[in-house]
């Protein structure tokens, strides 16, 4: 079913067909709602799978790659039509693939769109530096984990993960930090991270939608996948990674205090975000699984939206320094509004999903370490404090005299908000799916 309406969104979004996609769009929601219900039962047939967790990141890419067109209605080449669509398969194979060695080449592939997007559409100088950083982090990490799978599949005689499952093979050190490593990377964690901020400066809007809705959330499926086919268990690499996240976490919202760029500040949010992720599916326990993917999907959501609002005031203000943006709110009070809406999901006000993360995470992390369920609530603290920091930096405050120039909010960038909102709004039901696990 995800598959059919991925193909009949990208068709129509390719011939430019929007109330045809926009009704698939709302199709796809809907089965989404019914897909929270389920458990992480699998059904799979030679070459694709369908689990709970890849029907749900194949509809998050399948539904910001369409996002993507209506925030840039401007953007109507076929070269970038055709590039968005060629991401969202590749994501959507990705997400689907039973066979290992394919799920890498999909993993891999995705990165060319990507960097075509920075690279070719973005309007920074340094665009091309951007995209180097992404490719030598993203490409060097995974390098050594393709000779582990094709090891893995020599030794096993299979290339199922799902038949790999079943056999037990206890991984040394280094190769469980291999393993690891490219997935850490793509998601980043703390200390591998520098390439994130810089690619979501250089980029366009669409990429660094893409770069922190979906792409990011690569990294976290690969470890829920490398989990489930090599039988890996909480040790010593798996405990020194999660204080590694989760302190990583709480100094990268230090770093949101500090910062000037409104785009390196969400793109510096998104690291701090991924380090709950990261922790949770390396402890591997029901609530660390379920707070991972709570939080990778709220996540794509909504800092897909944040990018969104950084463009938008950007367009108004000619500028992304937090200090000459502020006075929003006497101006455009739509936008702040806006703006106040997912600044309070990005720092999981209740009754949001990210607040559902956050608490999942905290109770797994109590288990295991006491220190480090107490650096998870300092972090929770301080996301708040940067988000409100952020808010009333841009929002409040006597206005500069070059901030009169822009226009209200037109339709699309409405629509697009609200389309980022709506999913946020439905898939708070996914909290009854912690009595399914």
């Amino acid at each position: 079913m995800y598959t059919l309406i991925s193909c009949l969104i990208g068709s129509c979004l390719f011939f430019y067909m929007w109330e045809v996609a926009t009704a698939c769009f709302l199709v796809s929601g809907l089965i989404s709602v019914g897909f929270l219900y389920q458990n992480f039962s699998m059904s799979q047939d030679m070459i694709f799978w369908s689990n709970y967790l890849s029907n749900l990141l194949v509809f998050l890419s399948v539904v910001l790659c369409f996002l993507c067109l209506i925030t840039t209605p401007y953007e109507k080449s076929s070269s970038y039509v055709a590039n968005l669509f060629m991401l969202a398969l590749f994501l959507s194979l990705s997400f689907s693939m039973s066979n290992m060695i394919l799920f890498y080449v999909f993993f891999e592939a995705s990165l060319i769109p990507t960097l075509l997007l920075i690279i070719g559409w973005g309007y920074q100088p340094e665009r091309l530096q951007a995209g180097t950083y992404m490719m030598l982090y993203t490409v060097g990490a995974s390098l050594p984990l393709f000779v582990l799978l094709i090891w893995r599949c020599f030794s096993s005689g299979t290339m199922e993960m799902t038949f790999q499952g079943f056999l037990s093979m206890e991984l040394p050190v280094v190769l469980a930090i291999v393993l690891y490593g490219a997935f850490l990377v793509k998601l980043p964690m703390y200390s591998v991270h520098l390439w994130l901020p810089k690619a979501h400066v250089e980029a366009p809007l669409v990429g660094s939608m893409i770069l922190a809705g979906i792409l990011l959330k690569l990294g976290g499926y690969g470890i829920f996948l490398m989990n489930k086919s090599f039988n890996m268990s909480v040790s010593t690499v798996g405990l020194a990674i999660v204080s590694i996240s989760i302190w990583g976490g709480l100094l990268v919202s230090f770093m949101c205090l500090r910062q000037v760029d409104v785009k390196a500040l969400v793109a510096y949010s998104s690291v701090s975000h991924m380090g709950i992720v990261s922790s949770g599916l390396i402890l591997n326990t029901s609530w660390g699984v379920m707070s991972a993917v709570i939080t990778m999907l709220a996540h794509g959501f909504s800092s897909s939206a944040l990018f969104c609002l950084a463009y938008f005031s950007y367009s108004k203000s000619h500028t992304r320094n937090i200090p000459y943006m502020k006075g929003l709110l006497q101006l455009y009070p739509v936008l702040s509004l806006w703006w106040f809406i997912f600044c309070c999901i990005n720092m999981a006000a209740p009754p949001t999903l990210n607040l559902v993360g956050e608490l999942l995470i905290s109770v797994a992390l109590w288990k295991v370490s006491v220190p480090l369920a107490v650096i998870m609530g300092l972090m929770v603290f301080f996301s708040a404090a940067y988000n409100m920091y952020l808010y009333t930096s841009i929002n409040h405050g006597f206005h500069s005299n070059y901030l009169g120039g822009g226009a209200p909010l037109v339709s699309y960038e409405n629509l697009s908000l609200t389309l980022h909102l709506v999913p946020l709004l439905l898939l708070v039901k996914g909290n009854l799916l912690l009595y399914k696990i």
